[in-house]
């Protein structure tokens, strides 16, 4: 079974920055055969793709209402997946979500269906 633990949320005024954090529990070698990926589920809405990250790291993918604000990246040696996330606005407010994919491979997926191991969530609130 696989826990991953997000942390790093926060309140934060509109224009400013946080950095959230994905901790894997599966092993080294383990965590680097799959794809991860952000996504948000803000109150009444349903839950929606952020970004994806490959394997390897290399390739990435972004929803365009985050693209040039968000950047997500991973640390393999260390288990761990990131979003840095700057310029937050009030829309940017909503529990986010990191997940695994549920096949191995190095293609980031934006569908949520792809993915099959979840963390609790880390709530993030922007105000104007």
């Amino acid at each position: 079974q696989v826990q991953l633990a997000e942390s790093g949320g926060g309140l934060v005024q509109a224009g400013g920055s946080l950095r959230l954090s994905c901790a894997s529990s599966e092993r080294t070698f383990a965590f680097g055969m799959y794809g991860m990926g952000w996504f948000r589920q803000a109150p009444g809405k349903e839950r929606e793709f952020v970004a994806a990250i490959s394997r390897s790291g290399v390739a990435t993918y972004y929803a365009d209402s985050v693209k040039g604000r968000f950047m997500i990246s991973r640390d393999n040696a260390e288990n761990t997946m990131y979003l840095q996330m700057n310029s937050l606005n009030p829309e940017d407010t909503a529990v986010y979500y990191c997940g695994r994919k549920r096949a191995i491979g190095s293609t980031p997926s934006v569908q949520a269906d792809d993915y099959d191991y979840w963390g609790q969530g880390t709530q993030v609130t922007v105000s104007s």
